[in-house]
């Protein structure tokens, strides 16, 4: 039925009939659904007061308003929805489907380890695989999403786990949430000298949203001050009671630095696994999964850690993760070994995809090249009509009054990298969700794997963006870039910093007293190795100079290897210098450092007292 709508346009008017439509729809696709000209809808929003064209990605909010103002409810399809949608238009069942009763084998559970930061989860990880994971850590974080299995003896039976590795931070929500979705059981670590933190709360929370069973573990029972019952009395209130209170949660009193009891805490694990879970897979079955982490590798491309959840993974199959796709070259384990097949609850290193797909993105194994391809060229289509539509997350400043009186910006735009998608998206998450009112906007332009770029200076030049380079470094001339056209590039290797300098630059209280000035620098051209030395950098000087005693880092593939290193020795010919100019070679000693390779850059900097003001 035709009926005149604002300003006299006529259109047809909906009487309460619900249209679907996904996020990031256009006026031309509400258009079709209700069999009108797209025009006329344009039309109707400068009616109301917004422009909007007609093929133009709008938000949710957006399609409200129109399909109120014509007398329809608009449904927005969930993300979930909508890849189900999808893949059943393929005829491909994601899911639970796990085929018949007898199909079924038992699987390992699949461990995620959560609790306050600086209570002891990396150390424990640590002692459970007896590699040291800290030392290569700054701030003694974890960085990235791993995963790996390890195998414990329960009543005379080797049983396997496997661990999601997820970071620790508070900043992590959103990777800790997505954990908990392909957890079986969460070990809770609280430190005994410390108690309940707000943290280990956040984290209980999780882990009961998801509804896993949880099995505490009660760290640093050998530090002084540690109260093993006192934790255990704080849990009670938060639901979590003691077996030996007559609750069903097993506590475990375990000193991950000395190792202690960690067998009683894997074997907690696979008790608790036994009596609540049912966990058993088809293995017959095309694999599905998800992808814990991804990132871009120099020489062997985009490589993603995925876990197999149902079915088996076979090197030589077509899989398509998120909106990355490809066939499976090789899988790795865990301990760095070529595998041939990857069975239920088995984590995987994949190489063969097109692209770096998301930490939690799914994955599924099809039988051609060209679904699989279709299908991750929809949801890469999907995904940028919902970016496009997506309104930026307010936030407020208490103090922002000077700023706003003076007419300076009131949206703050950032360009992310980093060196994995896990802690890119991490960092975006986090960012977007900082509380503090309404008067400025923050808006994430651009967010990718891989070393600070031209084009990312370019972006952030013409946007007047600051760019956050995460464990990454500027590429090429892009630094010199940056320099010429006024960019603040900003470089971390822990994530909260980023976080609170943001977040301190926000409500402007960031006044910093020093910072740190780029000198000069190096590329390696060849290593000399020395017995009374170690190793030595025959290097030819890039930019600026190189000076004994200054701070360096090392660069390799754009990324930072190592920091806080000290230039300890400086060479030409024979001779000891005090510097080196762009231009001429020498020779670098970087102290107890060893791990140089040729085509590695090594970045000398100092910090300088920055006047306040």
């Amino acid at each position: 039925m035709q009926a005149p709508s604002v300003g006299g346009i006529m259109l047809p008017r909906g009487n309460g009939q619900t249209v679907r439509l996904s996020r990031g729809a256009s006026l031309t696709d509400f258009a079709e659904k209700i069999n009108a000209n797209p025009a006329s809808l344009v039309q109707v929003m400068l009616n109301l007061g917004e422009m909007v064209t007609a093929t133009q990605s709008v938000s949710d909010e957006t399609l409200q308003l129109l399909a109120d103002e014509m007398n329809y409810v608009v449904e927005i399809v969930s993300p979930e929805e909508e890849d189900r949608e999808l893949l059943e238009s393929f005829d491909i069942d994601f899911g639970e489907n796990e085929g018949g009763e007898e199909m079924l084998v038992a699987r390992p559970p699949v461990v995620t380890v959560m609790g306050h930061v600086d209570h002891g989860k990396t150390r424990l990880l640590d002692a459970i695989r007896k590699t040291n994971v800290v030392a290569g850590e700054a701030g003694g974080i974890t960085q990235h999403i791993g995963a790996y299995q390890v195998t414990t003896n329960v009543n005379d039976e080797d049983r396997a786990i496997t661990f999601i590795d997820t970071p620790g931070h508070e900043a992590f929500t959103a990777m800790r949430a997505r954990g908990a979705k392909s957890t079986d059981i969460a070990i809770l670590v609280v430190a005994a000298n410390d108690g309940v933190m707000p943290q280990t709360i956040e984290a209980l929370n999780h882990a009961k949203a998801a509804d896993v069973p949880i099995v505490v573990a009660v760290n640093k029972i050998d530090v002084e001050g540690a109260d093993p019952t006192k934790v255990r009395g704080q849990l009670t209130e938060y639901g979590l009671v003691a077996e030996e209170y007559g609750g069903d949660t097993m506590f475990v009193d375990i000193s991950a630095r000395q190792g202690t009891n960690i067998e009683q805490l894997l074997e907690a694990v696979v008790l608790t696994a036994d009596a609540a879970l049912d966990l058993r897979a088809n293995e017959q079955q095309d694999a599905q999964g998800i992808a814990i982490e991804a990132h871009l590798d120099r020489g062997r491309g985009a490589v993603a850690t995925v876990l197999v959840q149902r079915g088996t993974l076979r090197v030589g199959e077509t899989m398509v993760v998120g909106d990355a796709y490809g066939r499976v070259r090789a899988m790795l384990d865990d301990k760095g070994n070529n595998v041939e097949e990857a069975g239920p609850s088995t984590p995987v290193l994949v190489l063969g995809l097109t692209n770096v797909p998301g930490a939690g993105d799914n994955f599924l194994v099809v039988d051609e090249d060209r679904t699989a391809r279709q299908i991750a060229e929809k949801r890469a289509a999907r995904e940028r009509n919902a970016a496009f539509a997506k309104r930026t997350r307010r936030v407020s400043l208490e103090d922002l009054d000077k700023v706003l009186k003076a007419g300076e910006v009131q949206q703050l735009n950032l360009i992310i990298k980093g060196d994995a998608s896990g802690s890119v998206e991490a960092l975006e998450s986090s960012l977007l969700q900082l509380d503090v009112g309404e008067e400025v906007d923050i808006r994430v332009l651009h967010r990718g794997v891989g070393a600070v770029t031209e084009s990312d200076i370019n972006l952030a030049s013409g946007s007047d963006a600051i760019v956050i380079g995460f464990n990454v470094r500027a590429e090429g001339r892009a630094t010199q870039m940056a320099e010429r056209e006024g960019v603040d590039v900003r470089y971390y290797s822990v994530i909260y910093q980023a976080i609170e300098e943001i977040e301190a630059a926000l409500k402007g209280m960031l006044k910093p007293e020093y910072e740190e000035v780029e000198l000069g620098t190096a590329e390696i051209r060849e290593v000399f190795k020395s017995s009374k030395l170690g190793n030595i950098a025959g290097v030819l000087i890039r930019s600026g100079e190189v000076r004994r005693n200054t701070k360096a880092r090392l660069i390799r593939d754009g990324k930072v290897v190592a920091e806080n290193l000290t230039i300890e020795g400086l060479r030409r010919f024979k001779d000891d210098v005090t510097e080196i100019r762009e231009g001429f070679e020498g020779g670098i000693n970087l102290g107890n450092f060893n791990d140089i390779k040729v085509d590695d850059v090594i970045a000398t900097y100092e910090m300088r007292e920055k006047p306040r003001g």
